[in-house]
């Protein structure tokens, strides 16, 4: 169990809200993220600061939908306000749902949601070159339309369709990340950088501009971790175990890594980019930065995770 007054920051999964196969309707939404609570409870139990981030791939897909469905009825709404609004929205049902949680176990913590900006390289390469997929998929027949009219990237996605490809440059800076450190000293449990983060740059004259596109969600976590002075960060993904060739029949499933250890296998290809990569970059960015450990697990294994009877370890030496 966790040092009493250590600082934690809880990274759950977009999936640990809509779970795949999953209609993903408010009912079922709500009672995922209750289950997905309980191993974060326990740590506000144990008496440890908590900051909590979350994904919203599923939702921000559908939310997309919603965009191109109505648009002939309601102006569309950039990508950067829809991370906004999910931040806003599932914020308020993790809010929701760990304050009830608390009460239960008679422990009374403030939540709050904190809207928050993450600040990006205007000349990024990924502005200039997008390639992370984005919202419903698209016929061939309308791809060359769909550029004219509304500037549109799309690009073949795993032979299913088209689909758009939007910027997803590397987080540099949380803008709110002071205000949560504060909030976190007085004893609050922050929600934060959901989605990764509403992207943003600097202008010349020191302004913000929003960026249309979308941050990774470990990046952004693992970037907030380092700027709170957490020591430990807990990334909960599908999975129990981080492992090495996964899914063949010779798998390994692994109980604890090094940063060594896990830049190698990485740089090996035992991590796709599309899936375990970005976890172990933001681990070893993390645990390079300062950062003490770093617990790779499920959702629902959390629990048990924190007692070390599952999940991936990931440390310095």
């Amino acid at each position: 169990m966790n040092e009493p007054d250590k600082t934690v920051l809880v990274a759950l999964g977009g999936n640990a809200i809509t779970r795949e196969f999953e209609e993903g309707d408010i009912h079922q939404q709500f009672a995922n993220t209750r289950r997905a609570l309980v191993g974060t409870a326990d740590l506000i139990s144990a008496g440890c600061r908590v900051a909590i981030t979350h994904g919203n791939g599923p939702q921000v897909g559908n939310a997309l939908i919603r965009v191109e469905e109505t648009r002939a009825k309601v102006p569309p709404v950039p990508l950067g306000v829809l991370v906004a609004d999910l931040q806003g929205g599932m914020g308020y049902m993790i809010a929701q749902s760990l304050l009830n949680k608390l009460m239960y176990r008679g422990i009374r913590r403030p939540v709050v949601t904190l809207l928050t900006q993450v600040i990006v390289d205007r000349d990024d390469p990924s502005i200039l070159n997008p390639t992370k997929f984005v919202g419903p998929f698209y016929p061939s027949k309308d791809v060359e339309k769909l550029a004219e009219s509304r500037g549109y990237r799309l690009c073949e996605d795993s032979g299913r369709g088209y689909r758009r490809v939007v910027p997803s440059p590397v987080p540099r800076r949380i803008v709110e990340a002071d205000t949560i450190r504060s909030l976190m000293a007085s004893g609050t449990v922050v929600i934060a950088a959901g989605g990764g983060g509403i992207p943003v740059y600097i202008e010349e004259d020191g302004r913000l501009e929003g960026v249309d596109g979308v941050i990774d969600k470990d990046l952004a976590s693992a970037l907030l971790a380092r700027q709170i002075g957490a020591a430990e960060l807990y990334i909960l993904t599908t999975v129990e175990r981080v492992a090495l060739n996964y899914g063949r029949p010779d798998q390994t499933d692994l109980d604890r890594l090094t940063i060594d250890q896990a830049r190698l296998y990485l740089e090996q290809g035992h991590f796709p980019s599309g899936s375990m990569g970005p976890k172990i970059e933001a681990a070893i960015g993390f645990l390079e930065d300062g950062g003490e450990r770093v617990v790779i697990c499920s959702v629902d294994g959390m629990p048990e995770a924190i007692e070390g009877r599952t999940g991936t370890e990931i440390v310095r030496k």
